[in-house]
């Protein structure tokens, strides 16, 4: 089911916002929050009238021991301490940039909440980064800069929820060493997540929100983590098989093949790693004891995997036998996002990096997009994208379209139909204003559609 683009405002509210400068001035209005392991004081913004609190721990420092490990408890406050949260964290450490091992912290923004009179509890939204699984953090997303877009009405009063997690080598180390050592886990990345959802569940009534009705959102990488979330084992449950979300919402889920942690493409991949911080196996050596001392920057690419306890099923697989749990579920694509990710040589004939616009140019990079498909299955393929075609109201009759396409299907926009599809509600959202490439989409964040949206669909989509 199709939606117009102004109703979609709302799946992009938690990660790209307007710049608002130190004209728009904060102040501490002794607000605090009491948690299990100690007092955060938050901050209030007399502009927007938002309370919030930047910077929370939700599990400990992922540095040393804790490197590839599950999120462990955060440190608890002792003396009477009160953190100051109205402060930034850290991004997880990544290619670009050192960041912080101490860096699984995650922010509260919402109306002013005042616990100590009776008030219904609200609706809580928890955003997901996107980074194609290397890149990215919460930090990117917070506030001040959003608080335009986060100044709702009392009408439609939410709790939104901005968290970290591990990307890259750091979140998703795979392999048979990995999974066997005691003292590592794997999707380390996923695990953050589910720690955030369960940070929700056990804390969020202290800030005025509804542990019992929360909703995951995320783009590109973050919406293939909410495709994450939504078809690990036990669809979500807490303890006492208590849910930790209800509904979820998605732009471009990127979910590309996964792969299990044991396959010849990750133990590979583990080696590579382990050769190229000179970690490789020798006599008395731990190559896992290793690898949580060598230097932050010295890192690979990976993703999330099949690891028999998280995610023990590929995404089709799951949503063939019908196990998608969730009340309602809405997903969107972009038309033509596939061809941010394929090679630009395929725009001309002269072409570069190894590729050009012609038909054998195509057929190589299929094959290698395809390293499994036998000649008969790429043949089938290449008819059902055809050089020239028709497809969704749109032409196309260049290599590059053509191979975009596949991509976005492949990796974006059947990830996206398939959770739809096997939702109690679910809504499938295709955007096609131009260019529609991946992330277009995102320019449409507007306060006035985003309040008009929730106001009319709270009773509905909440």
């Amino acid at each position: 089911m199709y939606l117009r683009c102004y109703l979609y405002s709302l799946l992009i509210l938690a990660l790209y916002f307007f710049t608002i400068t130190s004209s728009y001035p904060t102040r501490n209005d002794s607000i605090t929050a009491a948690l299990s392991y100690g007092t955060f004081q938050g901050a209030y913004s007399p502009t927007y009238n938002l309370t919030y609190f930047r910077k929370i721990p939700f599990a400990a420092s992922t540095a040393g021991r804790n490197r590839f490990r599950g999120p462990q408890p955060p440190p608890r406050l002792e003396n009477g301490t009160i953190y100051n949260t109205d402060q930034a964290f850290d991004m997880c450490p990544q290619r670009t940039v050192n960041g912080s091992e101490d860096c699984l912290y995650l922010g509260v923004y919402s109306r002013p909440w005042d616990a100590s009179t009776p008030q219904k509890l609200r609706p809580v939204l928890l955003t997901f980064y996107g980074g194609g699984f290397v890149q990215g953090s919460a930090t990117f997303a917070v506030p001040p800069s959003g608080f335009p877009v986060l100044n709702v009405s009392a009408s439609n009063d939410y709790v939104v929820v901005y968290s970290n997690y591990r990307t890259n080598v750091f979140g998703f180390l795979s392999g048979h060493a990995v999974a066997g050592h005691p003292e590592t886990d794997l999707n380390v990345g996923l695990l953050d997540q589910r720690a955030a959802l369960e940070w929700i569940r056990d804390h969020i009534y202290a800030f005025g929100g509804d542990a019992g009705n929360v909703t995951v959102w995320g783009q590109s990488a973050g919406g293939g983590s909410v495709v994450a979330q939504t078809i690990a084992a036990a669809a979500g449950a807490g303890e006492g098989g208590k849910k930790l979300f209800s509904k979820a919402m998605t732009s471009s889920p990127f979910w590309p093949k996964t792969y299990r942690y044991d396959s010849p493409e990750n133990e590979a991949l583990y080696e590579a790693v382990v050769a190229g911080v000179d970690c490789k196996r020798a006599e008395g050596k731990d190559e896992i004891a290793c690898l949580k001392s060598v230097d932050v920057q010295r890192t690979f690419t990976w993703g999330p995997v099949i690891d028999d306890g998280f995610l023990t099923k590929p995404l089709s697989e799951v949503v063939s036998s019908g196990e998608v749990d969730a009340e309602l579920i809405m997903t969107s694509y972009n038309l033509h996002e596939g061809e941010n990710f394929v090679p630009p040589g395929f725009l001309s004939v002269d072409g570069e990096a190894g590729f050009n616009s012609s038909v054998a140019s195509f057929d190589s990079w299929l094959a290698g997009y395809l390293p499994g498909f036998s000649p008969e299955e790429l043949e089938q393929v290449k008819q059902q994208y055809s050089i020239d075609g028709t497809a969704e109201g749109i032409s196309w009759n260049t290599t590059y379209e053509r191979a975009g396409l596949i991509y976005r299907d492949l990796v974006l926009a059947c990830p996206a139909y398939w959770l739809s599809s096997k939702a109690r509600e679910g809504w499938l959202v295709e955007y096609t204003i131009s260019p529609a490439k991946h992330a277009s989409d995102t320019i449409y964040v507007s306060p006035n559609r985003i309040s008009r949206f929730i106001g009319n669909r709270a009773d509905s989509m909440w």
